[in-house]
């Protein structure tokens, strides 16, 4: 378990419980808030709905089952209940780093090729790049989680992480993991290190437009729109990078947690916040909806 009963961890328990409370009703707003207002039916609010949707289901893969553990004790989990946990952690995180690199495409297209945004980014082809990013998620999680569970587990079972993590299971097996350690390291490159190169470029090309436009309105609202989606992606994957890259010796099962409950419970919180905040179009749709509500109650 992550808590025990002394003061101090009582209040962490209190703070995440909070914190997961806001993270639900912050994407669930923000994935309403979308679909209720005709003005957000674009193609970089659908990205957002889909961010928020993802979300939802991330958090509450670990957090449940934590809450649950610390109120009622219940800290064991079947060996199938640990390894669907993996999956669809898995499954969820890997297709939000591939989602906010589309995010990136979706916005290097906009600024950079105005003009052509609107057959590059159709509503068609929005949902395939979405699809797959979902079938590439799912593609990664179920590689990894047959090849974590595939190791003899003979030792002690008790998992030194809050949650079924990879790594965590990994210093668990009675074989030899090296091999894995290094496919798991390549799969890293390739979900992490791959879509953060993508990005990068994606905004310093975005920047490079951006230091060129005339109009001062212009580019303060490209700079405001980028600037949270690059908030956003800082983070998502600085953790997950932390985690997943490097090797076991450089980090112990105590920051582990501490990293996991970052990208687990507080970063899908301030997901809504910091996009609802800087954008002008997402808090008059919430200022439309409020007012909406308002009136029916008169």
């Amino acid at each position: 378990s992550l808590f025990n009963e002394t003061p101090i961890h009582l209040f962490l328990f209190s703070m995440v419980v909070v914190v997961y409370t806001l993270a639900m009703a912050g994407n669930t707003a923000m994935v309403f808030l979308i679909w209720a207002d005709a003005r957000l039916h674009t193609p970089m609010y659908f990205l957002l709905s889909q961010l928020s949707f993802l979300d939802i289901f991330f958090t509450s893969v670990t957090v449940p089952k934590m809450i649950a553990g610390f109120l009622f004790s219940w800290t064991s989990i079947s060996f199938v209940g640990c390894g669907a946990q993996m999956f669809f952690f898995m499954f969820l995180g890997a297709t939000e780093c591939l989602l906010l690199a589309l995010m990136a495409y979706d916005r290097y297209v906009a600024i950079c090729n105005p003009l052509r945004y609107p057959s590059l980014m159709s509503h068609q082809t929005c949902l395939l790049l979405v699809a797959a990013s979902w079938l590439g998620g799912s593609l990664n999680a179920s590689i990894q989680t047959a090849l974590t569970l595939q190791f003899p587990y003979c030792g002690s079972r008790k998992i030194a992480h809050f949650f079924c993590e990879v790594p965590s299971l990994l210093r668990l097996a009675c074989a030899d993991t090296t091999f894995y350690e290094q496919v798991l390291f390549v799969t890293g490159v390739v979900v992490l290190l791959v879509p953060i190169a993508f990005i990068t470029m994606s905004y310093a090309l975005i920047l490079a437009a951006v230091l060129g436009m005339h109009s001062v309105e212009g580019r303060r609202k490209a700079l405001a729109t980028c600037s949270s989606h690059l908030t956003v992606v800082n983070l998502f994957y600085g953790p997950l990078v932390y985690t997943y890259m490097l090797p076991a010796s450089y980090h112990s099962p105590g920051q582990d947690d501490v990293v996991s409950v970052f990208y687990t419970v507080l970063t899908p919180m301030l997901n809504p916040v910091i996009y609802s905040l800087r954008n002008k179009e997402v808090t008059g749709a919430m200022k439309n909806v409020i007012g909406k509500c308002g009136m029916g109650k008169t």
